[in-house]
């Protein structure tokens, strides 16, 4: 780091670390630190040692943020946690797939990497804050706590991925661009001529290259095993070659032969290699568990707005224990999707989905939701969609968080 007693500038307003991924976003993020009188220093973290397409953790993105680096005249560094990079996210990838998960890996590395291994190495350095791209704020309540917000864009907003920081890492961290919107963001790199300025955003897992897809990348490691499709009574009408490949909720890629119309699987059984097809409505469920919930501050109960994907839809329902009951039924959360909890903007809490809780037959066929005193025929077509799985992906769409 940089003596401040050797230079004529004003003084610094902190030290601050800047994570760096290549992208427009924290090439931004760390002008704007500079322009406010911050002493930044940029880090690119190489957590990635195989073939990626994705536009994050490649080698041309090290190059991009380091060029960045050059052009702000601060320093760059890359930081290897490639082991922990393994251990935390792709070895748990793998796992969760083998036992009929559907992981987040992007969650599990600002889990375990991106704030955890960081700011300890920040700790270590002597830096006194961390910066990074998110579309996000912190925000500082009332009684002095520290909360993640919705940031300005709301198509961009990643709040949803940063639910698990606590108030120690929350205090320190810096989020420059969760005031402004993508397209400012753009502006303000073109401006500044950066050569981020029109990169796309990276959308993928990084880890898995376009051409294989997570076939090839668990084929790899896992062996795949072909499974059975049947209808709700039981009769088989189709199969798939790989189990590990399917998720609640998908539609398409199912051979399902015939014209039976629309149907989704509504059930894995992992120990059968059985998967169950149905109609939408069998995906309706009155709650669900969350496991290994954490609340940024105190625990708090009662009614929350509720997110179940990065971008996905916003819900309304009360926790119960460590239960969530919708207000009206919503399809049901594949286990390992991370089910975050607000009020109002704010992001309190947040767990993994757990076992869902089936609507009770007699409520399920009334003309009134449990929970809720609107009649189910008032509900707008989709509205129970929680935006955990799109009806024609394979795979919730997992948006890049670090850019």
């Amino acid at each position: 780091m940089t003596d401040p007693n050797q230079s004529n500038e004003a003084p610094s307003r902190g030290d601050v670390l800047v994570a760096m991924s290549g992208g427009v976003d924290s090439s931004v993020a760390a002008a704007l630190l500079q322009r406010d009188g911050y002493r930044v220093v940029g880090v690119t973290l190489k957590l990635w040692g195989g073939e990626s397409d994705s536009g994050c953790c490649s080698v041309s993105d090290v190059d991009d943020a380091r060029r960045v680096a050059q052009q702000l005249d601060i320093e760059h560094h890359v930081f290897n946690f490639g082991d922990d990079f393994d251990k935390f996210v792709v070895d748990p990838y793998v796992a969760d797939h083998q036992r009929g998960h559907t992981p987040n890996p992007c969650v599990e590395c600002n889990r375990h990497i991106k704030f955890d291994k960081l700011f300890r190495r920040a700790d270590a350095l002597g830096f006194d804050m961390i910066a990074t791209g998110h579309h996000a704020r912190v925000v500082t309540d009332p009684d002095g706590s520290f909360r993640i917000s919705r940031g300005a864009d709301d198509l961009k907003d990643q709040s949803y991925v940063l639910h698990m920081l606590d108030q120690n890492q929350l205090g320190r961290l810096l989020l420059p661009v969760g005031d402004i919107t993508k397209e400012q963001v753009r502006e303000l790199a073109a401006e500044l001529g950066m050569r981020t300025a029109d990169k796309p955003d990276s959308q993928d897992v990084c880890f898995i290259h376009s051409e294989g897809g997570r076939k090839v990348f668990l084929g790899d490691r896992i062996s795949l095993r072909p499974a059975t499709l049947v209808d709700q009574e039981g009769e088989k009408v189709g199969e798939v070659d790989s189990i590990e490949l399917v998720t609640l909720g998908q539609r398409k890629g199912l051979d399902l032969g015939g014209d039976v119309g629309r149907r989704y699987v509504v059930d894995i059984d992992h120990e059968t290699a059985t998967v169950t097809v149905g109609h939408k409505d069998k995906l309706l469920v009155a709650g669900q568990k969350v496991e290994n919930l954490e609340w940024s501050d105190m625990e708090l109960s009662g009614e929350f707005k509720v997110q179940c994907s990065a971008h996905g839809r916003v819900l309304r329902g009360s926790l119960d224990g460590s239960t969530i009951v919708w207000w009206q039924p919503q399809r049901r959360i594949a286990r390992g999707q991370s089910i975050v909890l607000y009020r109002g903007d704010e992001v309190v809490g947040g767990g993994i989905a757990g076992d869902a809780i089936e609507v009770q037959n007699d409520a399920a066929n009334s003309d009134v939701a449990p929970n809720s005193a609107v009649p189910k025929s008032a509900v707008p077509d989709g509205t129970e969609d929680n935006g955990a799985v799109d009806d024609d992906a394979a795979e919730p769409m997992v948006a890049s968080d670090f850019t």
